[in-house]
């Protein structure tokens, strides 16, 4: 099989966003594999360490932007990672609009810049390219692959489709161990009160608490291929130990739609959904993607990969999460 499990001590990672929902499940993930972890961090007064408290002893914090090119390559200078894991991005789709240069500059040409600098370091470095299925657009027929073109429809799946062909360019042009996973839709306890999962799970605890009496949705019918932000980032790592760099789709291969996930949090919460959510149309972009489903077999077949929480899973774990938050709180 070609991917190796990579048990080892004398390696070292250097992750891009590691404060976020996936740096902070990937730091876990390598240095319960033995790695010695580096994680990249923008010099910032309000930089939030949340996600990644329980884990600051264990790790190495190293301060450098994607905006400078010189801090990426001091950082892979001093600290010789074998293997690098672009996380970092402006990833909420519909701020991509409000900002889309700056959605440009980080999560489009920072990993040019990331890219190059490991050129220049250490061309034997193995990189970790965080693709996504927003790139895809309304591209279909679903599910979609690897081989399905690019139809990106806001500036974040633009700036993400640069950075995805910029990769492969790299890797075709200068050798590198370059590689791009394509992940679809993915959330955890972890994830930003700013994204459509948390915002449902929170709501729906808030009303229970009596703390709220409403909430707000765009477009309800839209569908999604939904994971665990945990699963995904072991397939992250699988992809830098296979024998030859190449792209794959991270996905469950299944879809429900905002509306399922809005039902099944209330229900966990003894509501009735219908009771308490509002539609406005205008929290939903104008060129929203009504349908995303990933095809995975690709994953499963190059790296022994398949995504192990179930939707209703995905969904207890995040309204079970709140519940907790909301009573500490």
């Amino acid at each position: 099989m070609p991917y190796k499990d990579a048990m080892t001590s004398a390696r070292r990672a250097l992750i891009t966003g590691i404060t976020g929902q996936d740096g902070s499940y990937l730091a876990d993930h390598l240095v319960e594999l033995g790695y010695d972890v580096v994680g990249l961090v923008r010099r910032s007064s309000t930089v939030t360490f949340e996600r990644i408290a329980h884990l600051q002893d264990r790790i190495t914090l190293v301060n450098a932007d994607l905006l400078d090119q010189g801090s990426l390559i001091a950082a892979l200078t001093r600290h010789r990672p074998q293997e690098v894991y672009n996380l970092a991005a402006q990833s909420y789709v519909r701020t991509s609009f409000d900002q889309p240069v700056l959605t440009g500059e980080v999560t489009g040409l920072g990993a040019a810049r990331l890219l190059d600098a490991i050129r220049l370091v250490d061309p034997d470095i193995r990189v970790y390219q965080a693709s996504s299925s927003e790139m895809f657009g309304n591209a279909g027929p679903a599910p979609l692959g690897e081989q399905t073109p690019l139809a990106p429809r806001s500036p974040y799946g633009a700036a993400k489709a640069y950075a995805h062909f910029l990769t492969v360019n790299y890797r075709e042009t200068y050798g590198l161990f370059a590689c791009c996973g394509i992940a679809f839709n993915h959330e955890s306890p972890r994830r930003g009160t700013e994204f459509l999962s948390r915002k449902i799970t929170t709501g729906a605890v808030r009303i229970a608490a009596g703390d709220a009496t409403r909430l707000t949705l765009g477009n309800l019918a839209v569908s999604r291929d939904w994971g665990h932000s945990r699963d995904y980032v072991d397939a992250m790592h699988r992809l830098l130990q296979a024998d030859d760099p190449t792209d794959v789709v991270i996905a469950t291969g299944t879809s429900h739609t905002a509306e399922q996930f809005v039902a099944g949090a209330f229900e966990r919460v003894g509501l009735d959904w219908r009771d308490h959510v509002d539609h406005d149309a205008a929290l939903s972009p104008a060129a929203d993607i009504t349908s995303l489903v990933g095809d995975p077999t690709r994953a499963r077949d190059l790296l022994g990969w398949s995504a192990t929480t179930s939707f209703d899973q995905l969904i207890d774990v995040m309204v079970e999460a709140d519940l907790v938050r909301h009573a500490v709180g």
